[in-house]
């Protein structure tokens, strides 16, 4: 059997708008794959960061703390490779990234998890109670 790929041809529509990205955007407007696309929740009692990343284990990634951000990193692994077996298309192949978040004050940095489901990446960051926001000091 042989595959043979075929393109369609571009519309007029879709010329323009490729000419108009190259001149005028710098590449990080659009999701290009090279990161995963993210969604950001606030909740009553915390935040929740979601991340896209389909086809991987939870082992694939490493989260760390440093003063107010938050980072996810991925670090791509060597795929192994079977006898007799090669790509004539890969599409959804994810490169390495590293995502950084800024954490706000409010939140309770020694509490935050992490899970992965069903290709999507969870990490509840909950806030601190208001107790512990405030205080109140005695002069002595």
């Amino acid at each position: 059997m042989t595959i043979i790929k075929w393109h369609r041809r571009p519309s007029m529509s879709e010329v323009m708008d490729n000419m108009l990205d190259r001149n005028f955007n710098t590449g990080f407007e659009k999701n290009c794959g090279c990161v995963p696309a993210t969604n950001i929740l606030e909740k009553e009692e915390g935040f929740e960061i979601q991340l896209a990343v389909p086809g991987m284990k939870k082992e694939d990634f490493k989260l760390e703390m440093e003063e107010d951000v938050l980072s996810v990193i991925y670090e791509k692994k060597e795929e192994e490779k079977k006898a007799g077996e090669e790509y004539l298309q890969r599409e959804f192949d994810m490169d390495e990234f590293t995502r950084s978040f800024s954490i706000p004050k409010t939140a309770d940095v020694e509490s935050i998890k992490a899970r992965y489901d069903a290709g999507i990446l969870y990490i509840s960051v909950p806030k601190q109670d208001k107790a512990r926001l405030s205080k109140e000091i005695k002069v002595s």
